[in-house]
């Protein structure tokens, strides 16, 4: 009897050092980072910088695999199905997890429950641009057009429930313009056309903008921070251009399986907490225009709560058509 118990507690220990052992070498083979977009855009870029810096400091790499199509449905429903091992998570913009359970009459998977949020990893500034034939130097200035006009302006957009199309549906929401939308398949064929003058008004990701600004190509009315930026210093916030609380920004967290273990989340969430603190990977988030962000764990949930009823709202009162 003595040996059966001194046996059983022999075995309980060696559980328990190799569960340490097990914890403290994690990852033990590569990671998984599932992108819901195609390669080449903000959120891959920001995905693709986070895993360079994570696997700096992990025994195995990070892998980015981009899965796009169906708004980042499919993307994020590989991510929500995977095993809840610590080995796979998802990155992603605002899209799949807060704009589409409105946007959408039935998602495969339940952003609010099939994940875990790990981290808001960067938010990149929302941008108003207009040609710059179109005779309006200032927000003001755009209004006070749009109400003169007896055809109602357009305004271009990345697709129907984009960032940039829901941006300018609370902007009209707001001041209570009008404004005629004119979706494309892509920021790219959008930008284009208000440079060639086809369509008069965009709001594009800060990355984007900065170029064509700087260029002379679009003019820019007013950015949705909170305060100037200096990439684009002689621009005024939206409260400078006379719309206070219009603070709008696109944005790439990192969330886990639900059901991930919670040392692994921990861990996880602690190493990127590490790496977002270094002035190196700072400074390749500064170089695309985004900023760091500062929201972890219950924090970010809360953020995707706040962002979720938001553009339900939003796409609501806008009459945006639901997508099957």
């Amino acid at each position: 009897m003595r040996r059966s118990v001194l046996g059983l507690l022999a075995f309980a220990l060696v559980v328990q050092v190799s569960a340490a052992a097990m914890a403290e070498t994690f990852p033990t083979r590569p990671v998984r980072f599932i992108v819901p977009n195609p390669p080449g855009g903000s959120n891959d870029a920001a995905a693709r910088i986070l895993a360079e810096a994570l696997t700096e400091i992990w025994p195995h790499p990070v892998v980015v695999e981009n899965k796009s199509g169906g708004g980042g449905n499919i993307g994020a429903k590989a991510a929500a199905i995977a095993p809840a091992d610590g080995y796979t998570y998802l990155v992603s913009s605002p899209g799949p997890i807060t704009i589409n359970p409105s946007l959408y009459r039935k998602l495969s998977f339940d952003p609010a429950k099939d994940f875990t949020p790990i981290a808001l990893v960067a938010t990149v500034p929302i941008v108003l641009i207009v040609n710059p034939k179109l005779p309006a130097a200032t927000v003001s200035e755009l209004l006070d057009l749009a109400k003169k006009q007896t055809d109602e302006l357009n305004y271009a957009s990345s697709g129907i429930g984009s960032t940039h199309h829901l941006s300018a549906e609370l902007f009209k929401k707001m001041t209570g313009v009008k404004l005629k939308h004119v979706p494309y398949r892509g920021a790219a064929p959008a930008m284009n056309d208000v440079i060639a003058g086809h369509v008069p008004i965009l709001f594009d990701n800060l990355p984007t903008v900065i170029p064509q600004v700087q260029a002379g190509n679009v003019r820019g009315l007013a950015v949705a921070s909170a305060k100037r930026l200096n990439s684009l210093p002689d621009v005024p916030t939206f409260e400078e251009a006379g719309l206070a609380g219009f603070e709008v920004s696109s944005w790439f967290g990192v969330l886990a399986p639900a059901g991930t273990p919670a040392d692994i989340v921990a861990q996880v969430t602690a190493d990127i907490k590490r790496v977002m603190s270094t002035p190196s990977l700072r400074k390749s988030f500064e170089e695309t225009g985004a900023e760091i962000g500062t929201l972890f764990g219950p924090d970010f949930g809360r953020f995707m709560t706040q962002e979720t009823e938001k553009w339900g709202d939003v796409i609501r009162s806008s009459g945006t058509p639901i997508m099957e």
